[in-house]
């Protein structure tokens, strides 16, 4: 029999931090609608502007890897409500850590009352359990991330051993006025590629972030969720070409949605990668001014990007230069296992 079956909404052995906070496992599709809800609300609290539906989160879980979301996701209900959820997974890091993920979500209303608290010792225990069954002399740490403006989530990853590993910036370019100039390099030109080469667009991007921080091995599913994003449009990226191989991109786009949930006109200037034979040359600049140029021309009035740093001060230079400002953050924590 299928172990979603017998699994799907089952109760939860777990000791509540209050009376009347039920613990149970996903239910299925039935629960992207109480994780939309969820997201949105912890986002929104801290500072942010996300926007979920239950298609949306359908669309993320989709093509899930190194994660069973019966076994490996926790739901708090209070009065029937789910009021928190949480999900374990694990990545192989390119560097040869094997990274064990543990991230949860609580409605604002219900922090600080213990429920984030048990759902992390609980999720904790799980990736312990699931780290045995893998390679003992494999180097290991788990992974947790927090708003900086979440206290209590601060004060959670701190009291349980964690640190400060890399920081994610939503930075936003409050205007699309003065777009700096910034010409090509010599021997690169600017072209939208054709549905049959969005694979190796993707490619690119993939060999392009190999020596991130925390880089992982891209799956396939990867690609197959990103084309099936129906705020895709080609006509907003600006990728540069050499001959036939990619040199650099920024994919913007567009999320329509969003903007009518928050009363915007916002253009996002993501996906900015440049191939290493072809750095320190201008040309994320040159790609990145393109691109505000064309999210400018399709009616929007301000831009934002999310970038990630190993520090809170730094990576930030090349946006910053063109006008993108600090919006918020999020502080990605470690500790080994």
């Amino acid at each position: 029999m299928d172990h979603r079956t017998d699994l799907a909404g089952q109760d939860l052995e777990i000791v509540p931090p209050f009376e009347g906070v039920r613990f149970r496992r996903f239910r299925g599709e039935q629960d992207y609608e109480e994780m939309a809800r969820l997201l949105m609300a912890t986002s929104r609290h801290d500072g942010g502007y996300r926007y979920e539906t239950a298609e949306r989160v359908g669309r993320g879980y989709a093509n899930l890897y190194n994660c069973d979301p019966y076994l490996d996701m926790i739901f708090a209900e209070v009065d029937g409500t789910a009021v928190a959820y949480s999900r374990c997974l694990w990545e192989q890091e390119l560097s040869g850590t094997r990274a064990y993920g543990a991230y949860g979500w609580v409605d604002p209303e219900f922090r600080s009352r213990g429920i984030g608290t048990t759902m992390y010792e609980t999720n904790e225990a799980r990736l312990r359990s699931i780290a045995a069954t893998h390679d003992a002399d494999m180097p290991k740490k788990i992974n947790s991330f927090t708003a900086e403006k979440d206290v209590g989530g601060v004060k959670l990853m701190e009291s349980h051993g964690f640190v400060p590993e890399m920081y994610l910036a939503d930075m936003i370019r409050p205007n699309l006025d003065d777009i700096p100039e910034a010409p090509m390099p010599a021997g690169l030109v600017v072209r939208m590629p054709t549905p049959d080469e969005y694979r190796k667009v993707f490619d690119a991007d993939v060999e392009a972030f190999r020596d991130h921080h925390g880089a992982t091995e891209r799956q396939d599913s990867w690609f197959d969720t990103w084309v099936a994003d129906p705020d895709l449009d080609p006509s907003l990226w600006r990728i540069a070409w050499d001959g036939d191989e990619i040199a650099g991109q920024v994919r913007s786009y567009i999320d329509r949605e969003q903007n009518e949930e928050y009363g915007r006109l916002r253009g996002w200037t993501e996906d900015i990668s440049t191939r290493r034979s072809y750095r320190q040359r201008g040309l994320a600049r040159s790609l990145l001014c393109q691109s505000l140029e064309a999210v400018r021309d399709a009616g929007m009035e301000e831009a934002a990007l999310s970038v990630h740093t190993d520090n809170p001060l730094g990576a930030y230079r090349l946006y910053e230069s063109v006008g993108f400002v600090i919006e918020r953050q999020e502080i990605f924590y470690s500790k080994q296992m």
